[in-house]
């Protein structure tokens, strides 16, 4: 006769202590896991109208035209370079914004860009919040352009959670899919296309990509970035926004109790309650819970439970709120921009300070001086770059060359730029120019023609006279000049010149 088995009881005890929800009848054997990983629900926005929805239309006709006309627009340059107004041209490195080129050597002026962008992005977080996420970032732009085809195609909000929820798959439906998804595809084909026309002569790469003469290169990067379109703004939406992008992490760094941000006004609305027919009901808030702010999120969230990661402070969620706020006859704004320190103002019954108040503070003219001294310095920078330059590199093998009549002869390779338009021919001359003589190789004199728009290796010969100081001592300071007589403009660069005792 076997024991009985006195653990058994322990055990069921543990596991309805862990999972109360369990009856004594359920073993742990028969337990399974709890899944901890939800699918997706697709969010189905509403639509809505209002000064920030309009706002929002506004910007993204805006943004979408600059980046789909921008390659089409003209600049002449003259005879020799490109006429693409914004051109990188990568076979010549070179980049061109309208009037401004950009060399390899001056990437100094991309990296003050960039950094201009970043201060101008913690600039403007910390004074309005994420402005940027919910107005001109460009995954929030093209989702919200797919969103705009999905409610032609599949009709509003009721409608496509209809199609969504129906589970057999007709001939409507099917045709609604194809239709929405085509003209998915060629948005991200528009975009991809836009794309690879920033980098040659878009005119010219058009004919090419529709007679299949194109680099493959073209092909593949636009298929990239056409399906990279079409999921993004199709599929995943704001799963980018909550899982790949860093920013929501980071933002909240820029922000403080005054940055001006979308809120709910809970002192206002709650409690919440039906909308009231007579006064002898119980006195409830403002917010009717009509959930028209959660309807036209784009990111499903609720902002009533108060500020969240994912919101990217659209402000869909105010248009909403003021539109039934003023249906029903109560003050608009229980959804607005306020600020945090606010709240204590406003609960006692006070105005809540002026928005400038908010606006400027250390931080946010901290962050407004550093984007303009640096802004201050990327023109000074353009306007008094020279349309010439140089580099000079001595040939160290060997050092110096003894010739027949002792004189001390040192080689160098001068690297030439000529930006302008036309051929220019420089000068080079050589200081002290009591000291030292200067030759070109392959010309007579010291002038060398140097194309447009071009980059010229120069061998440059510098000769000591025999007994010369210069000659005779190891090393001497040596300064070679390159002259522009048509443009007045002329680049100095400081050298050494080795002689014998070397």
């Amino acid at each position: 006769m076997s024991k009985p088995d006195w653990r058994a009881p322990a055990k069921r005890a543990t596991a309805n202590a862990l999972f109360p929800y369990r009856s004594d009848s359920v073993s742990t054997a028969d337990h399974q896991p709890e899944q901890l990983y939800a699918a997706r629900e697709p969010i189905f926005p509403r639509r809505v109208s209002g000064k920030f929805r309009n706002l929002k239309w506004v910007i993204m006709a805006i943004t979408l035209g600059i980046y789909y006309i921008t390659p089409w627009l003209r600049w002449d340059r003259g005879p020799n370079l490109p006429d693409q107004a914004v051109l990188v041209d990568l076979a010549n490195r070179r980049f061109f914004f309208f009037f401004i080129e950009i060399w390899p050597h001056e990437f100094y002026f991309i990296a003050g860009l960039l950094i201009m962008a970043g201060l101008g992005l913690f600039l403007f977080t910390s004074a309005l919040g994420r402005v940027w996420c919910g107005y001109t970032c460009p995954q929030t732009v093209w989702t919200d352009l797919f969103i705009l085809v999905e409610r032609w195609v599949e009709g509003d909000r009721n409608a496509r959670l209809r199609l969504h929820r129906q589970k057999k798959l007709d001939m409507h439906k099917a045709r609604l899919r194809i239709t929405k998804w085509v003209l998915w595809f060629l948005i991200g084909l528009a975009t991809g296309g836009a794309w690879v026309f920033y980098f040659t002569d878009a005119p010219t790469l058009l004919n090419d990509l529709v007679h299949f003469r194109a680099h493959p290169v073209a092909y593949v990067t636009m298929g990239i970035l056409t399906m990279t379109t079409f999921v993004f703004g199709g599929f995943m939406r704001e799963q980018i926004c909550i899982y790949a992008c860093p920013w929501p992490r980071i933002q909240a760094a820029m922000m403080d109790e005054d940055t001006i941000t979308v809120a709910y006004r809970d002192w206002r609305g709650e409690p919440r309650g039906k909308l009231r027919k007579t006064e002898d009901e119980a006195p409830a808030g403002d917010c009717i819970d009509c959930m028209a702010c959660v309807n036209v999120c784009p990111m499903g969230i609720d902002i009533r439970n108060g500020q969240q990661m994912e919101c990217i402070t659209c402000a869909l969620c105010i248009d909403a709120c003021d539109d039934m706020m003023a249906k029903i006859g109560k003050p608009r704004g229980l959804i607005d921009y306020i600020a945090l320190s606010d709240e204590t103002l406003e609960r006692a019954g006070n105005q809540p300070r002026p928005i400038m108040k908010h606006v400027f503070r250390p931080r946010v003219i901290l962050y407004t001086t550093l984007w303009s001294l640096v802004g201050v310095g990327l023109i000074v920078a353009l306007l008094t770059r020279q349309a010439i330059d140089m580099t000079v590199a001595p040939v160290r093998n060997p050092t110096f060359v003894v010739l027949s009549d002792g004189s001390i002869r040192n080689t160098y390779d001068v690297r030439l730029r000529n930006k302008h338009g036309e051929d220019r021919g420089f000068v080079v001359t050589v200081a002290p120019s009591d000291m030292f003589e200067v030759k070109l190789e392959g010309y007579v004199g010291n002038v060398t023609e140097v194309p447009s728009d071009s980059t010229k290796l120069q061998r440059v010969y510098v000769i000591a006279a025999p007994g010369t100081d210069a000659a005779e001592a190891e090393r001497t300071d040596l300064y070679i000049t390159v002259e522009d007589p048509k443009a007045a403009e002329q680049v100095t660069k400081e050298t050494v010149f080795n002689g014998k005792e070397n």
